[in-house]
């Protein structure tokens, strides 16, 4: 009983970093506790007595466990309505201390996620692990019974990937005026503002769920994003709120215990150069805003 005590203790400790290596690979919080979960009915299935790193041994499973989870779920996706969009995590940002800054520290962006959702489910493994969570080639290698090598050429190819992808801003701070200056222009049907906040390749995503019919796919180029903001804007634009998204400025529009939509904002050389709108009502709804 000791010995178990002591274990479970042991997850718990690893828990928060786990939950963030599952929801790297994954994208959505439920999945990555389906995936952490089963790592701990894994490790009280093993001999613990024979890890000699039981943090690293937990990572290592969690990304296998994710892996193939990541696989499974691939056709699902080939028929999904215009874009899927990671889980977004909404945090009001006005919460202060260590603790929260450690989350936020850990918070995969919105931009990393939409662009980790391109990649293979072994191109997104290799990155992930060595490049994000700094898991050695040869243990990813093990995971997906491959060489080292392999593993390195799958991460350089998900690396170069990122790195063509706009690069956001990370002064917090000023990627909150751009969406301020965003929200106010939408709320006060200024297309030309619009235009001046926008990137002149913008990319505009829509996550409506599975079920919408209304999906299309990604709008691109300012001219076209300001005219569909500016078609749904007198709707919504005054619901709009401030709030931190994975850690970057967004939005979030309804009341907060029952929010209609939820934007990522990417903001790159101090304009908007995506957003990711995420109206999956079942998203939605497991959204845990920390006050």
């Amino acid at each position: 009983m000791a010995e178990q005590d002591w274990l479970a203790g042991q997850f718990e400790h690893n828990r928060e970093h786990l939950q963030a290596v599952a929801y790297s690979m994954l994208g959505t919080v439920s999945e990555a506790q389906d995936a952490v979960q089963e790592a701990w009915l894994r490790l009280q299935r093993s001999e613990p007595g024979a890890i000699a790193d039981l943090r690293g041994w937990l990572t290592t499973v969690v990304g296998r466990i994710s892996l193939d989870m990541l696989r499974a779920r691939k056709a699902r996706r080939e028929v999904y309505p215009g874009s899927w969009l990671p889980e977004p995590l909404v945090d009001d940002g006005a919460a202060d201390g260590p603790e929260h800054e450690a989350v936020l520290a850990d918070s995969v962006g919105m931009a990393l996620l939409v662009v980790l959702e391109t990649l293979s489910p072994a191109e997104r493994l290799s990155f992930v692990l060595h490049d994000v969570f700094a898991v050695p080639f040869d243990d990813v290698a093990q995971i997906m019974d491959r060489t080292p090598d392999s593993a390195r050429q799958l991460a350089s190819r998900a690396r170069r990937r990122v790195q063509a992808a706009p690069q956001p801003d990370r002064d917090v701070a000023r990627q909150r005026q751009v969406v301020n200056a965003f929200v106010a222009a939408a709320r006060g049907g200024d297309f030309q503002a619009l235009l001046r906040v926008l990137d002149p390749d913008v990319v505009f995503r829509m996550d409506l769920g599975p079920a919408s019919r209304l999906a299309h796919r990604p709008l691109v180029g300012a001219d076209a994003v300001a005219r569909q903001v500016l078609a749904t804007a007198p709707q919504f634009a005054h619901l709009a709120q401030p709030v931190l998204v994975n850690g970057e400025a967004g939005a979030l529009f309804g009341p907060r215990e029952k929010p209609i939509a939820v934007i990522g904002f990417t903001i790159a050389g101090g304009r908007v150069a995506a957003l990711n709108l995420i109206a999956d009502t079942a998203k939605l709804e497991r959204l845990a805003i920390q006050p």
